[in-house]
């Protein structure tokens, strides 16, 4: 998911993959898996989650030999339900691995008539799975779904609504509407909280069945809700729904009302939930000052927290919030000083979350750079740092540079531009340059230090530091006229177009 429209990028999956942070570089997006929504990266995290537990013997795993289908057939008709579980767990293992095991389909659809909650989870798992590539198949097993969503163990229940949700065919979408809409209204929260991300699944599937069946209504229901992670859940597929809806009106009212359920909600869910939340009160205009105040107060908590989608989403809402409260105020002053050491400590994580943060850090540091002057030091490139980290930092480190602490800025500067990374070294000297005409007082001092780089005779770092002193000299003409006798002694090694 990639909202155009958010103030910051954050890391909204749970996986700890390259994926995870890919980021797609817009103004105040959104960091998450392109191919998987939210709801979707949770399921996920469960299934996985089972297969683990279920797989954990590697008996399980057995090499493919003549017949072991039929043997696997026969064994998931056996009458002794022992046997039967073995062969769901066999079943399960070799489509793991990647073996089609398709052709087991009714056989294991005739399992789930059990009260082990083991093997009917396990074999959901096959039904999600191979549903779509069995979608008359499939069928069969609706009649069961119903069933299992008017079972006396709500965890049954809940994962029959799961399940639906998750088998992506036409046909059984429309057996869903009954047991999704009692099971929005269910009495145990965990089946209201479920059954609030199969809405979000279906719309994906039919949107309009969605809106007909009056789904969407229920869900804002759910907003008011006296249990945080149901509140959480509606919060998260009201947006899932949102930013895949084309009316372009909000499905989320923020009134106060809501906003109090939002917050109080808030210090109850889980993590991925606070993060929907979040996400949903920056959208939120406060009607005034002291209104603002107070939900700054409440989310300032969040800053602490362990994880770093949490703490980006609540810097976020403040950044946004700050901007109605009156700049002298002591409270925004008070508040620049807490938002530094939660953004400081994220650049203490590995690379991928570090880009993240640089990103956001970079786009506060535009708009407010009082919040992190103090902290120059920590943007200064480490050796072993990816090449994408050193670019963001480079560029933060520019955006922080004074007269307080350009010595200390063009110091490291000119260490960095005897680095063996070409690219990261013509973007060093550049960035000598931009400080020269951003900071008026050490351009004098920045032009002496092009000129020793220039004295080092590296082919690209002379080049490149005399197409920077092109600049240079059209901030300020007249000024610097006297060293252009040293760049003409370096004529003849010049072989790009633009340092000639």
């Amino acid at each position: 998911m990639v909202h155009s429209h958010y103030l910051l990028y954050s890391s909204m999956g749970q996986d700890k993959d390259p994926d995870t942070h890919s980021v797609s570089i817009g103004l105040w997006s959104v960091v998450r898996k392109k191919s998987m929504p939210q709801y979707q990266i949770a399921l996920a995290t469960d299934l996985a989650g089972l297969k683990s537990t279920a797989m954990t013997d590697s008996k399980y795993f057995t090499t493919t030999k003549k017949g072991e289908i039929f043997e696997l057939k026969s064994e998931l008709n056996n009458d002794k339900k022992e046997k039967k579980r073995e062969a769901v767990k066999k079943v399960i293992a070799s489509m793991t691995v990647g073996k089609d095991v398709s052709a087991l389909f009714p056989d294991v659809v005739n399992c789930m008539q059990t009260d082990n909650l083991e093997l009917k989870k396990l074999v959901y798992l096959y039904l999600m799975n191979y549903a779509k590539s069995q979608p008359d198949m499939a069928i069969m097993a609706v009649n069961t779904f119903v069933k299992d969503c008017e079972d006396p163990n709500p965890l049954i229940r809940a994962l029959a609504v799961r399940t639906m949700g998750c088998i992506r065919v036409d046909k059984i979408t429309e057996y869903l509407c009954e047991p999704l809409r009692k099971c929005l209204k269910d009495e145990d929260p965990y089946v209201r909280k479920t059954a609030a991300v199969c809405v979000a699944k279906l719309y994906d599937i039919n949107a309009q069945l969605v809106e007909d069946q009056g789904f969407l209504d229920q869900l804002k229901d759910l907003l008011s809700d006296s249990n945080p992670m149901v509140v959480a859940n509606a919060v998260a597929a009201l947006s899932e729904i949102n930013e895949a809806s084309t009316s372009g009106s909000p499905l989320i009212e923020m009134n106060a009302q809501t906003i109090n359920k939002l917050l109080t909600a808030l210090n109850e869910c889980t993590e991925w939930g606070q993060v929907f939340i979040l996400d949903s009160l920056a959208n939120y205009t406060p009607k005034d000052d002291r209104e603002a105040q107070s939900i700054c107060e409440r989310i300032t908590p969040r800053l602490a927290h362990a994880n770093a989608a949490v703490v980006l989403s609540a810097v976020k809402v403040l950044m946004k919030f700050m901007e109605i409260l009156p700049s002298d105020s002591d409270f925004v002053s008070t508040l620049t000083k807490k938002l530094a050491p939660p953004l400081v400590t994220l650049l203490s994580s590995e690379p991928e979350v570090q880009y993240v943060a640089l990103r956001n850090i970079n786009l506060i540091v535009q708009k407010r750079p009082d919040i992190l002057k103090h902290e120059m030091k920590v943007f200064f490139v480490k050796y072993n740092d990816p090449i994408y980290v050193k670019l963001e930092k480079l560029d933060i480190m520019i955006r922080l540079a004074s007269q307080s602490n350009i010595a200390q800025v063009l110091s490291e500067l000119k260490e960095y531009a005897t680095e063996v990374d070409v690219d990261f070294v013509r973007k060093a000297v550049r960035a000598i340059g931009r400080c020269a005409i951003k900071v008026e007082q050490s351009a004098e001092r920045c032009v002496s230090t092009l000129l020793d780089l220039i004295q080092t005779k590296v082919n690209y770092v002379v080049q490149e530091a005399i197409v920077v002193i092109k600049d240079i000299f059209r901030k300020y003409p007249n000024k610097y006229e006297s060293i252009i006798s040293t760049l003409c002694e370096n004529l003849d090694t010049l072989d790009e177009p633009e340092a000639r």
